[in-house]
């Protein structure tokens, strides 16, 4: 669908043995597709190669989902909080739903991690 060469990009899955309900599950998982699809299509130009990580770790109550690769990296100029992007706009819509908190780490590519509470 990214016309992304089979073998070009890895994939890594870190994903401790969790129990989510239904009203975290799902917000997680439109995070995750949208964030793995901007990998996608934007961080592995001209035929880079390179891995996209996903990772969810739990301490007592508190989570942290991990989306990060190691492409071009997200533009500096750009503020995420503020951007046009409808996709951007989901994520954010949908870290709100799950009540949590959304950084940006621009070391060795793009990693969005995402912390929340959940039951």
């Amino acid at each position: 669908m990214y016309n992304v060469p089979l073998g070009a990009i890895t994939t890594t899955v870190e994903i401790e043995n969790v129990q989510l309900g239904v009203d975290a599950a799902i917000p997680c998982a439109l995070i995750i597709n949208e964030l793995v699809s901007n990998s996608l299509r934007y961080a592995f130009p001209d035929g880079r190669t390179g891995g996209v990580t996903v990772a969810l770790q739990r301490s007592n109550r508190a989570y942290t989902l991990t989306v990060a690769d190691d492409g071009v990296g997200f533009p500096a100029d750009v503020d995420f909080r503020a951007t046009d992007s409808l996709g951007m706009q989901l994520v954010l819509t949908l870290v709100n739903q799950l009540e949590g908190t959304i950084e940006l780490n621009r070391e060795n590519g793009t990693a969005f991690v995402i912390s929340f509470h959940a039951d």
